[in-house]
């Protein structure tokens, strides 16, 4: 796994030497200071290499003297490529992110990006699973075998504590505390919270836990991961990608099923059975309300699609039968 981790972190920028040092002093930052995995300070230092890389060709000498009009040139110049919106987006937020950092470090007095406007997100609402679909995926591992156990506990949890993909495969035994029914997770920015686990999860992992954890130990190879590999080591974000798919498969749901889409199920089936949105967004881990309330949509498109599918003003030619009544001569409804 430390080998993975380190593979994972972001090289030297491979922008013109003028506008490098500030992208490196950016990135350094933003694992230092803020926490930010990996995989994120990666995805930001290759939007920010190709941005210094078009200024460079444009004249521009460095971070430091670009301006809003050079930085908008380059965004449009992408306009008629194969990025989606949410890619330029996200490239718009990498370069506000490091124009606020010079800011800050007083290597500008302005932030060049203040007045910039990039292309609106049309904010898509998230697939969920029904209850009864779960309940499928969650008794499709039925074996009694180590790999069945270790996957139904995988499932399992995955749906009682709507955790990330990175948050359950990086679980340790000391996060977990099954007497009292609940994680201490570490999710976006190293922020640490708590996260109840339901009786079915609890059952779930203590029966991996004592029955089938040991089959998977390697010598010299196991650390103190709670899902384990064959190999011994920490389960991967990959394989619990593989498992998720195996067993919505054998459960007959048709629709694609991901590990996220059991973390948006969890918010939707809490919020729908009459769960409090800002204890939501605790568990969920999100650090602003206004995500959270995304799943409000989902549960007012779920009553829209029940309202349309029943009510009988609704149904392709629905007319009022013999047996109802007519309305009364004075014009009222009985």
């Amino acid at each position: 796994m430390a080998r993975l981790r380190k593979s994972a972190e972001p090289k030297e920028s491979h922008a013109p030497a003028a506008f490098a040092t500030d992208i490196n002093g950016f990135i350094a930052f933003l694992g230092l200071e803020r926490g930010l995995s990996p995989h994120t300070q990666t995805g930001y230092q290759t939007d920010l290499d190709q941005c210094a890389k078009f200024l460079a060709r444009s004249g521009a000498s460095d971070w430091r003297n670009v301006t809003a009009g050079e930085v908008e040139s380059w965004i449009h110049s992408l306009g008629g490529t194969d990025y989606t919106v949410a890619s330029l987006a996200r490239k718009l937020t990498a370069i506000r992110g490091l124009a606020r950092h010079l800011v800050r470090e007083e290597f500008r007095s302005d932030d060049f990006t203040e007045l910039l406007t990039g292309p609106k997100l049309a904010r898509r609402i998230p697939g969920t699973l029904t209850e009864g679909e779960v309940e499928r995926l969650l008794a499709a591992p039925a074996g009694g075998d180590p790999i069945s156990l270790r996957d139904r506990a995988i499932l399992e949890l995955f749906y009682s504590s709507g955790l990330r993909v990175s948050e359950l495969g990086g679980l340790m035994l000391q996060q977990i505390d099954l007497k009292e029914g609940f994680l201490r997770v570490f999710g976006k920015g190293s922020k640490e919270r708590l996260v109840p686990v339901g009786g079915r999860a609890i059952a779930a992992l203590e029966t991996y836990l004592t029955a089938a954890r040991s089959h998977f130990v390697k010598p010299k190879k196991t650390g103190s991961a709670i899902f384990l590999s064959e190999r011994g080591t920490a389960i991967s974000r990959k394989m619990l990608w593989v498992i998720v798919k195996k067993y919505a498969k054998r459960a007959g749901i048709e629709k694609p099923v991901k590990p996220h889409l059991l973390r948006h199920s969890f918010a939707t089936h809490l919020l729908g059975g009459g769960a409090d949105l800002r204890a939501i967004q605790e568990m969920l881990g999100h650090a602003n309300l206004a995500t959270t309330q995304i799943y409000t949509a989902v549960e007012e498109k779920r009553l829209i699609d029940q309202h349309t599918k029943f009510h009988p003003r609704n149904k392709s030619g629905a007319r009022p039968t013999h047996s109802q009544s007519a309305p009364s001569a004075t014009g009222e409804n009985p």
